[in-house]
């Protein structure tokens, strides 16, 4: 187990360095609706993460464990990780310079429909997601569990708010794409 959190820790690390390099090569802002509700959900992530790799952040019954420690369950919980965080990284690539660390719409912004914007709406939401549920399943605690909690309820919620800038700025065209992609979860949400 403490090898694949290791292993998990050094990908996630690698992912925040990636993008803190391509967040020196977005467009230039045109529109925002970064208020203090976008805010709000980075620092929900944030408080999700905190909890999820800092064991100081687990106290009491958030450091009970849920499930044993094994460790093909936390290869599982590895490869899950890996997946999302390929996901996520395949999905930032895809939209490039459009891309805005909170909500943003930027010079000449495109709207991606293809790769993995053709499976999900917010594809990189989708993939650190699917990787926080990775790493919870190797920490095996309950701590992990509120960590993907709080991923699924502040990256839903930001997605939501998303979901109005790109309605006011891609109209019939967004409307049509909401219609045939789901926005989290292909199929379901």
């Amino acid at each position: 187990m403490e090898s694949a959190m290791r292993v998990a820790g050094f990908c996630w690390l690698a992912i925040f360095v990636l993008w803190a390099i391509l967040g020196f090569t977005v467009k230039q802002t045109v529109g925002s609706r970064s208020d203090v509700r976008a805010r709000i959900a980075v620092w929900g992530v944030m408080l999700a993460w905190l909890i999820l790799f800092i064991d100081d952040m687990r106290p009491g019954v958030l450091a009970v464990r849920f499930l044993p420690m094994d460790p093909a369950i936390a290869n599982v919980g590895l490869a899950i990780t890996i997946i999302g965080l390929g996901f996520a990284v395949w999905a930032r690539f895809v939209i490039g310079r459009n891309w805005g660390g909170l909500i943003t719409v930027q010079q000449d912004h495109k709207l991606m429909r293809k790769g993995p914007y053709g499976i999900v709406r917010h594809p990189i939401y989708s993939g650190f997601m699917l990787a926080t549920l990775g790493t919870a399943i190797i920490l095996g605690q309950i701590g992990g569990l509120i960590s993907v909690a709080l991923i699924v309820i502040s990256w839903g919620y930001k997605a939501r708010l998303e979901e109005t800038l790109m309605v006011e700025q891609f109209g019939a065209e967004y409307e049509d794409y909401r219609r045939h992609v789901k926005a989290l979860i292909p199929g379901i949400w």
